[in-house]
């Protein structure tokens, strides 16, 4: 088979817009996609994977009913959100739940065996990746400059922070995602100002992340991929989207930002140190012009950078994916 000819795995949900961005510009080229979610794993997707003493690798094949690809000719792996595995509603707990961590743990490493081929990014790499705390060490050490922070459940800790910072303070999850209130909308947990007067004892319930409050000139989701670097550039008209600009998308206004060459080269390094390619970073910009990073999303959202300013995010993922980046 040509190189030309082997198809690269897009593996994410069914509803996912950077997905279908990706998709379409290997479309476009003219290269071979297998998009599946693993939550058609194991009911509508077959997989099947030989080692043999010797082998390089693992063989096999992976069929969704629709198209087939051979793992011995997978050409990349763009590996974005996918779902857990559906186990079907005849089994009985607890085998249910012991089915769906087999079938994850089958297709997770299965295909993250595949290690002679371009991942974006290889999960096992990929959740390390997400762990907030670590990154500012990771940050510090490639030359980035970070906010004063403290995770505590100790009010009289947090208080001397706030003694110390003498100055707004913010408070952030630990870990992303949503609260599930029973309704049809999950509650996003958002970035929002704390008063230090209003710490009490409710901060012993549970960890709190607690940021010194950086002034913003404007703010920017850094999109890196494959070694190349896209800067969307936010500029917020209201407080709630100056604190948390996800809440407040009607204020925002868009453009593009050149990335300065020692931020590229720290952003470069801090991939590199845990083994991925791609990120979508976020930064302030104080009124002085330096740059603050605040966190990392190894898998973080991107398409609305591109269709608000056009710069070209999906064909770098395409580049990398089919080996043509810079």
């Amino acid at each position: 088979m040509t190189r030309a000819a082997r198809p690269v795995l897009v593996v994410a949900e069914q509803l996912d817009a950077a997905a279908d961005m990706v998709v379409d510009a290997l479309n476009q080229r003219g290269v071979p996609v297998m998009r599946f979610d693993v939550a058609e794993f194991p009911q509508q997707v077959t997989l099947t994977g030989s080692h043999q003493p010797q082998d390089p690798g693992w063989t096999g094949l992976i069929d969704d009913g629709r198209r087939t690809a051979r793992l011995e000719e997978v050409r990349a792996v763009y590996w974005r959100r996918p779902a857990r595995p559906r186990i079907a509603g005849t089994v009985p707990e607890p085998y249910a739940t012991w089915a769906q961590n087999q079938a994850d743990a089958a297709i997770l490493n299965l295909l993250a065996a595949l290690t002679r081929v371009p991942w974006i990014n290889n999960p096992h790499h990929d959740r390390i990746a997400a762990h907030k705390p670590q990154q500012l060490i990771a940050a510090t050490r490639v030359g980035l400059t970070v906010p004063r922070s403290i995770i505590t459940n100790n009010p009289a800790a947090a208080r001397a922070f706030a003694k110390e910072v003498d100055g707004p303070l913010i408070c952030k999850p630990i870990l992303g995602g949503r609260l599930d209130t029973g309704g049809e909308r999950r509650l996003m947990v958002a970035t929002h100002r704390v008063d230090p007067a209003d710490f009490d004892d409710s901060i012993t319930t549970t960890a709190h992340y607690f940021q010194e409050n950086i002034p913003k000139k404007y703010e920017v989701r850094l999109i890196a991929v494959g070694g190349r670097f896209f800067g969307g550039k936010l500029m917020t008209t209201s407080e709630a989207s100056g604190t948390d600009w996800r809440t407040d998308y009607d204020h925002i206004e868009y453009d593009t930002v050149d990335v300065p060459g020692h931020v590229a080269t720290a952003v470069r390094r801090f991939l590199a140190s845990y083994g991925i390619v791609f990120g979508a970073f976020d930064f302030a910009v104080t009124p002085a012009g330096q740059w603050v990073f605040f966190e990392n999303n190894p898998c973080g959202t991107w398409g609305w950078v591109e269709n608000r300013t056009g710069l070209p995010i999906a064909a770098a993922h395409a580049d990398y994916l089919m080996g043509t980046s810079a």
